[in-house]
C-alpha cells in the first residue's frame, strides 16, 4: 500500500471514533457521536471505546487535550496524523465504491 496507507483498512468504530474528534470530546460524548453519525447502526461500548481510544493514542492518531485534571473526563482530539488516516480511508471507500458501480451499470463518475 502506499505511503499513508499502511495502516489498512478501519473498522466502521474506528472511523466513527476519528471523525468524531474533529471536535475535541470525553468518551460519553464520542460513543453518543458515533451512534448519531452512524444512524443508531455502530453501538460502542465503554469497554471497546476505551480500548480502541488506547490504541489510537499509542499510533498517534489521536491525542489527549492537555489540562485535564479528571482523567475520567479526558478530553480527545485527531492529530494531524490521524486526519491523513481519515482521508487515506475516505479514498479506500471511494474506490470501492466506484469500482462496484462500473460492474454493476451504475454511475462510475
Amino acid at each position: 500500500m502506499g505511503e499513508g496507507n499502511d495502516h489498512g483498512a478501519l473498522t466502521e468504530g474506528v472511523y466513527y471514533i476519528l471523525l468524531s474528534l474533529f471536535t475535541p470530546m470525553h468518551g460519553y460524548g464520542i460513543m453518543q457521536n458515533v451512534k448519531l453519525l452512524s444512524n443508531g447502526r455502530v453501538e460502542l461500548g465503554a469497554g471497546t471505546l476505551y480500548g480502541a481510544l488506547s490504541t489510537l493514542v499509542e499510533r498517534g492518531w489521536i491525542g489527549p487535550l492537555a489540562g485535564g485534571a479528571d482523567s475520567r473526563k479526558k478530553e480527545y482530539q485527531i492529530t494531524e496524523l490521524g486526519k491523513s488516516v481519515v482521508q487515506s480511508e475516505m479514498a479506500r471507500l471511494d474506490e470501492l465504491l466506484t469500482n462496484g458501480r462500473k460492474l454493476l451499470g451504475g454511475d462510475a463518475s
